[in-house]
């Protein structure tokens, strides 16, 4: 979101020169929180790269109102084409936005539709809620990235993918 306000204020080389005197290894483009058209979150990507950041991109509104966009793929796929390392796709603290529904479940058809073109192992999904981190985990195995998990959470989530949670995974998966 930083960067987005960069963006709306003209302010993007400022922020990029900040960024960089202060030590920051990698920068988030995204789109999700502003009106910012596709073609500049995309100038933003490669502006990035070319100063040798790692880049992260990430798809999704933070607006719960926003529609999920059936443009998820093609999106994803320019911005790993313009220089993004990782793509984060939405889901906010709530774990209600983007990749979930108003309940916090995951948009399957969504996430079908990603899954069929993208190579997950470069996608970063944020999942707040305990039940979408263990649906991720069922899902896509042990290495499957995930993003938002609150500190205090992170050893529990870790359990998700151990080997013998996996020896459990069935007989608990109802109470996750």
């Amino acid at each position: 979101t930083l960067l987005e306000i960069a963006w709306l204020q003209g302010r993007s080389v400022e922020f990029f020169d900040w960024a960089q005197a202060v030590g920051f290894p990698c920068v988030e483009v995204s789109n999700g929180a502003t009106d910012m058209p596709p073609n500049h979150k995309r100038d933003l990507i490669e502006a990035a790269r070319d100063r040798g950041f790692e880049v992260l991109s990430e798809v999704g509104s933070k607006r719960p109102e926003t529609p999920v966009a059936r443009q998820w793929v093609s999106e994803i796929q320019a911005d790993f084409a313009a220089g993004a390392h990782w793509v984060v796709t939405e889901g906010r603290e709530s774990g209600t936005v983007g990749m979930y529904d108003g309940s916090g479940r995951i948009r399957e058809e969504l996430l079908g539709a990603i899954e069929r073109e993208v190579d997950a192992a470069r996608l970063i999904f944020e999942a707040p809620q305990r039940a979408q981190q263990a649906w991720l985990v069922r899902h896509f195995g042990p290495d499957v990235n995930l993003g938002n998990i609150a500190v205090d959470e992170i050893v529990g989530v870790e359990t998700l993918a151990t080997p013998s949670f996996s020896a459990v995974r069935g007989a608990t998966s109802a109470a996750l």
